[in-house]
């Protein structure tokens, strides 16, 4: 049942990692890699605690709340970073970042 309750947030959640992986994989092929490692890290971290929320909130478990104001927090970084750079999947990824940003801060409340 707690699934239901927050699947808009876990769907936000698993559409963020991915958004993340391809972003991470997408950077690694750009001719510049080393302008692009803080948009790596923070996607590998993004996409990790997004994973790690969308199961806190299936299992229904008493510390997703907690864990899901940490994951907009991280997401919000992401999407920021990813952000700055004109790359398709950097825009792509920041808007997936910030869309769980703010699923993750309304199943908080």
């Amino acid at each position: 049942m707690a699934h239901q309750m927050n699947q808009t947030c876990i769907d936000a959640c698993n559409a963020c990692a991915v958004a993340c992986d391809h972003c991470a994989a997408a950077c690694l092929q750009e001719a510049d890699v080393k302008s692009m490692a803080r948009c790596i890290a923070l996607d590998m971290d993004c996409a990790a605690i997004c994973r790690l929320a969308a199961g806190y909130m299936a299992r229904g478990s008493e510390f997703a709340g907690a864990l899901c104001r940490l994951c907009a927090d991280v997401c919000q970084a992401c999407g920021e970073e990813c952000a700055k750079h004109p790359m398709d999947h950097c825009q792509q990824c920041a808007i997936a970042c910030r869309r769980c940003a703010d699923e993750c801060r309304a199943m908080a409340r």
